[in-house]
């Protein structure tokens, strides 16, 4: 039997991004975490935002959840995020 690849990317054409620079350290730092409504998120980020404060020393966390996770987040949630201040985000699912 044959296999045949699919690429999950539309046509779209794309501009390739240059990568944020990575932070030099989390310690005293304002993190975002961005659930995006998978089950579990909320279990999975409860558990990632107090290993940052405990063991990198990240000084705030911003909690923010998409209203659903079949579509990019929204411009005001990501609003938040960058109003808050913070230096960086994770954006996670769980199942």
């Amino acid at each position: 039997m044959k296999t045949i690849l699919v690429n999950p990317l539309d046509e779209t054409p794309r501009t390739r991004k240059k990568a944020a620079p990575r932070l030099e350290t989390l310690e005293g730092a304002s993190i975002g975490l961005l659930d995006i409504s998978k089950p579990g998120g909320r279990v999975f980020f409860d558990c990632l935002e107090r290993e940052l404060k405990q063991r990198y020393g990240v000084a705030r966390i911003i909690r923010e959840t998409k209203p659903t996770f079949t579509k990019p987040a929204p411009e005001d949630t990501l609003e938040k995020l960058i109003g808050a201040g913070v230096q960086a985000v994770v954006e996670a699912l769980a199942d």
